[in-house]
């Protein structure tokens, strides 16, 4: 009983790098939920929590959508991801306390997975976007908010409204700078200049993952290609070894033949001799 469930155990797969990131981003909404639940702000503030849990929903949904559409049993993906689903839904307080569940699920899969580092360096393209994934939502969020909450104090300030603080970030975070919206505040000025150099490492880490994705051969491709040069060689291989086998056998025939003519013309020089 026991070794097989330490057999159980060891080979239970790790998360995926993209798990990882719903259990990030699954923390992130509980968090904002507590806030807004527990939380005295105003209303664009509580405006602002909501869009952005919003949007995550809106991950979850693609998530479980594209993990139903991938998976070969779909009735036993929905018996197992049923749970996605339901704490994928916005707005209903009730259904959000399900996300819980999606924390406490991947927790366990890494307190049973014996390495979680080797798995993610092995899925380099699948952890550089659910990297890229997760550091989006936490800066547009993290700025979107904290701007807002400073610059809603200032009497010249024209970043007022949810609306307004989400779309600075997003024009800040791409370095576009169109100007119709900046913080006027000296922290504001401080997290502007925060968002924008994280905007610049974002977007150099995805134009180095593009270059990565069509100049540097993929990990499946090159398996491929490994995998068809070594069925290539065993074919060789198998090749040479039949024709060792025939020349042998050939060999052997040969020597049959030649035993067979020797003895032959023994028994004609007996009949001569006699």
């Amino acid at each position: 009983m026991l070794e097989s469930k330490r057999w159980s155990i060891k080979n239970v797969e790790a998360p995926s790098p993209f798990e990882l990131a719903m259990m990030v981003l699954s923390l992130v909404s509980v968090v904002i939920v507590l806030t807004m639940t527990f939380g005295h702000f105003d209303t664009e503030t509580n405006k602002i929590l909501l869009y952005i849990d919003s949007s995550i929903c809106v991950i979850f949904m693609i998530n479980f959508f594209y993990g139903l559409f991938k998976a070969r049993n779909k009735t036993y993906y929905l018996r197992h991801h049923w749970i996605d689903f339901v704490a994928s839904i916005p707005a209903i307080e009730a259904l959000r306390i399900a996300r819980v569940f999606q924390i406490l699920r991947v927790i366990r899969l890494i307190r049973m997975s014996r390495s979680l580092i080797i798995p993610l360096l092995r899925q380099r393209k699948q952890t550089t976007l659910a990297s890229l994934l997760v550091a989006m939502v936490l800066i547009l969020a993290a700025a979107s908010v904290l701007i807002l909450l400073v610059e809603s104090a200032e009497p010249n300030a024209n970043i007022q409204t949810a609306e307004q603080a989400i779309w600075w970030a997003l024009v800040t975070i791409s370095t576009v700078g169109y100007g119709d919206f900046y913080p006027v505040s000296t922290i504001g000025h401080v997290i502007g200049g925060l968002v924008i150099i994280s905007g610049v490492s974002f977007f150099g880490v995805i134009s180095g993952y593009m270059a990565s994705v069509f100049v540097a051969p993929d990990e499946q491709e090159r398996s491929e290609a490994q995998e068809a040069q070594a069925a290539h060689k065993e074919h060789i291989n198998n090749q040479l070894t039949q024709a060792l086998e025939q020349m042998q056998q050939n060999q052997l025939k040969m020597e049959q033949n030649q035993q067979q003519m020797l003895d032959e013309i023994a028994k004609l020089r007996q009949q001569q001799d006699k």
